[in-house]
């Protein structure tokens, strides 16, 4: 009897090394896969060209206090509104700061910002779509009609909204753009989870007795890596120009803090006197912005075979 009992127990066993197999399997495809892009992103200059700009930026966020001359709290009432030169690379501002200081370190609250809020989103999204993609029925109607009224109000409007609602702060802004980007994730994830549900592997996973967590975490997730990971990088490029926006607008991060949406707000009733305090963090958005997304359309016609 216990013979008999040892051998379905085997057998479910084998079955779960097998299906594990498989999903590491997956992810090694996928890395394989990521490492042939990045040889395939070479032959784009277009591409190459952003992936520097953005190494670029991402190494200004990590090293910039070492590369910084000046702290970018530091004041001088004396050296006020002093243009681009030798000392002062950008200038400085009303408050006697160094523009390119500010600049260097300011791009650490960006790539925070923007990788926090996306992250998250990402997270959110992902989990929402899975569930309403591979439960369907009515909790799929449900979670579709939520993020359709969602996606229905303007972004930039509904963070505003938000953010008068919560109070502007940095952990605000984070999980104001996570939920303003959590919507168009799902639908990505949801629209492959219908497609993949119905394959082969799914059904064998569900033969084998595995429960809905499993399958939708272990055996469909790994297939959705590509689309989302083109997702991210979109989601990434918006969320720089939207954290941007709402520091401009002054709901984002507060002062002291340097933020590059923060100081073009700074610069704004100066733009005739001293444009060198909107035109430095305004290039440095619009580098980055558009750097990232000629990035992520790179991605996206190297997933559909055009690159």
């Amino acid at each position: 009897m216990d013979k008999a009992r040892r051998v379905p127990d085997e057998a479910c066993e084998e079955d779960r090394e097998s299906a594990l197999r498989k999903t590491l399997g997956a992810i090694g495809r996928f890395f394989a896969s990521f490492f042939e892009g990045l040889r395939r992103l070479g032959a784009s200059p277009a591409a190459m060209i952003s992936l520097l700009i953005l190494a670029f930026w991402f190494l200004m966020a990590i090293f910039g206090p070492l590369i910084a001359p000046y702290s970018p709290s530091h004041q001088s009432i004396a050296e006020r509104f002093q243009g681009p030169g030798l000392h002062h690379f950008f200038g400085t501002d009303r408050f006697g700061r160094d523009v390119f200081s500010r600049v260097v370190i300011g791009s650490h609250t960006v790539f925070l910002l923007a990788a926090s809020s996306t992250l998250l989103s990402l997270v959110v999204g992902t989990v929402v779509g899975l569930v309403s993609g591979y439960i369907g029925g009515v909790v799929d109607e449900l979670i579709m009609r939520f993020t359709d009224i969602l996606m229905s109000f303007p972004m930039l409007l509904f963070a505003m909204l938000m953010l008068g609602i919560m109070g502007p702060s940095f952990v605000g802004v984070v999980v104001v753009i996570a939920i303003v980007f959590f919507p168009r994730i799902a639908r990505v994830v949801r629209s492959d989870v219908l497609d993949l549900k119905t394959k082969e592997f799914v059904e064998a996973a569900k033969v084998r007795g595995e429960n809905a967590f499993y399958i939708m975490f272990v055996e469909i997730l790994p297939n959705t890596l590509g689309p989302l990971g083109v997702e991210a990088a979109v989601r990434f490029g918006y969320a720089i120009f939207t954290s941007a926006s709402l520091g401009f607008l002054g709901l984002g991060v507060q002062p002291p803090t340097p933020d590059w949406g923060l100081m073009m707000n700074d610069a704004q009733a100066y733009i005739t006197t001293a444009p060198w305090m909107a035109v430095f963090p305004a290039l440095a958005i619009a580098s980055l912005t558009v750097a990232v997304n000629f990035l992520a359309d790179a991605i996206r016609k190297l997933g559909n075979g055009d690159l």
